[in-house]
Formats: C-alpha cells, sequence, structure tokens
C-alpha cells in the first residue's frame, strides 16, 4: 500500500474477506481517486480492488490514459468510469473462477475529460480518427502493464469496455 501511496491516489485499506464458493477479497482496497501528472481523477463505480492491481491500475491511468488524453485529444482527464471489479463469478461459459472473483480485474467503460467530452468504449470505438487513436492507444499501453486485457475485438461480450486483469501473462485482444 506503500507504492500506491506514493501514486497520488485515494484509497481505503480493506480487511481480508473469504465470501466462500472460492472467492475472496485480500490485501484489497477502495480506491476512489488516482493521481495524475497534474491533477488527481476519480475513478466511478470501482469496488474492491486487490493492492497489486490498484497500484498497476493507477499507473497506467496516469502515464498511460491521462498523457494520452492530453497528447491525442487535448485535455487531461477527469475521471475514469468502471463497471466495477469484485464480483464472485465464474468466466462466462467455463467453470473456471474470474479474476473478478478475487478483486483482480476491472472494466473500464469510458473517460470524461476536463474539457466535458466523454470518451466511452462502446461510443467511440470507431468514432473520429482522434477518439480511435486515443483508445486504441490506451488498449496498447494497457497490455503493457495488466496480464489480460480485453476489448472491443475480442469478442462481443466486451465490445462496451476494457477487460484489465493483474496477473503474469501477456493475453492482449
Amino acid at each position: 500500500m506503500t507504492q500506491l501511496g506514493q501514486t497520488g491516489s485515494r484509497f481505503a485499506a480493506l480487511p481480508d474477506k473469504f465470501y466462500g464458493a472460492g472467492c475472496s477479497t485480500l490485501n484489497s482496497v477502495k480506491l476512489d481517486g488516482v493521481g495524475g501528472d497534474t491533477a488527481q481523477f476519480s475513478v466511478t463505480n470501482l469496488g474492491v480492488v486487490a493492492c497489486p492491481l490498484a497500484n498497476t491500475f493507477a499507473g497506467w491511468a496516469r502515464y498511460g490514459v491521462d498523457r494520452a488524453a492530453r497528447q491525442i485529444l487535448g485535455s487531461p482527464l477527469a475521471r475514469i468510469e468502471t463497471m466495477g471489479s469484485y464480483s464472485c463469478r465464474n468466466v462466462a461459459g467455463t467453470g473456471r473462477m474470474s479474476a473478478h472473483s478475487r478483486a483482480e480485474a476491472i472494466d473500464v467503460a469510458g473517460f470524461v475529460l476536463a474539457d466535458g467530452r466523454r470518451i466511452s468504449v462502446l461510443g467511440n470505438w470507431n468514432a473520429s480518427a482522434e477518439e480511435r487513436e486515443f483508445l486504441r492507444t490506451i488498449h496498447q499501453s494497457a497490455c503493457k502493464r495488466f496480464g489480460t486485457v480485453l476489448g472491443p475485438e475480442y469478442n462481443a461480450a466486451h465490445r462496451d469496455h476494457f477487460h484489465l486483469e493483474y496477473g503474469g501473462g501477456s493475453f492482449c485482444r
């Protein structure tokens, strides 16, 4: 958590919990905001996240998303909109537990810029050249940081968000 504190993030440490059925939230935090180069931005709809995931997410948000927003779209990031993190469930169509069941995955749906524009994965993946470049740039940036990254080109279930999963490996689609 010391590392997360050094990122300028707003968070609260949470107690370890075991929910049964193989689901747990261990070494986790409630992350409310992430520090950027010049300002802090909020994160919405985010539940419990494992601390290593929170660290990786904070780095991606600052160095991948905020900087790409300023460079490509001409405005800093104000907010990251998520579809959540912890959820006690299997990977769809399998008997394998999802990384969400350990608070090791975040689903990101959109980004709000300081100038008021909202860029969503669903609405802007195939929009203007500038918006497409931004979303593809941050998708590739995520692939360099997270163990698994799934997006609109993976399958229909991911057409509206980026699935960002902590862990080893490098599965990027």
